[in-house]
């Protein structure tokens, strides 16, 4: 009798709100830590992922990517392998990291911080555009896939922003033009599976 296939599932979220966030600064690579905002949201995510099994968890060397990661790890003591990658860390921002949307549009005008902010394939000075990201988190994700095939795992992944616009598209097949457009939240969870 032929065994059907088993599904695996990997549990994909942002980080919480930063100081940055809110205070509308382009954050990118810098460590900006978590608001009171943003653990209520880490919380929110680890109550909704709380009755879910995970073998498996990963982060980006960002403190905001691990200390959501930790809310949501209370739940999951069965949860032993912890690994960091820095392939899905948040876009970075180059120059403009530190600097305030604010201060950037009265300088550079709406039109350029709309093309920086939100262009698939335009880099801010220094930077990495959606493209650059894509092809990292891409890479990421083809080594994730094997690892869920050998080691037979459900995985959690605390990821940022800009990094989670490639990880959707790849699993949800969405264009471009889509995976621009979206606002990605920072209390929900995205499931996809994989079968072995």
């Amino acid at each position: 009798m032929k065994r059907g296939k088993v599904k695996y599932h990997i549990y994909l979220f942002r980080h919480g709100q930063t100081t940055y966030n809110e205070k509308k600064i382009f954050t990118g690579w810098k460590d900006a830590r978590l608001t009171n905002n943003g653990i209520n949201s880490a919380k929110i995510i680890a109550q909704k992922l709380k009755n879910k099994k995970i073998d498996a968890a990963f982060h980006t060397r960002l403190s905001r990517s691990k200390d959501t990661l930790k809310e949501v790890m209370k739940y999951h003591p069965e949860c032993h392998i912890l690994i960091e990658d820095d392939r899905m860390i948040e876009r970075s921002y180059g120059k403009l990291q530190g600097q305030s949307h604010k201060k950037f549009i009265e300088e550079h005008g709406k039109k350029l911080f709309d093309i920086y902010h939100r262009s698939y394939d335009t880099a801010p000075p220094k930077g990495e555009s959606i493209k650059m990201v894509e092809k990292r988190v891409r890479s990421f994700i083809k080594d994730l896939l094997f690892f869920i095939k050998k080691n037979k795992v459900n995985v959690s992944i605390s990821a940022h922003g800009n990094s989670m616009r490639p990880f959707r598209r790849y699993f949800e097949q969405s264009s471009i033009k889509e995976m621009m457009s979206w606002e990605i939240p920072y209390d929900h969870y995205f499931e996809y599976t994989v079968s072995v």
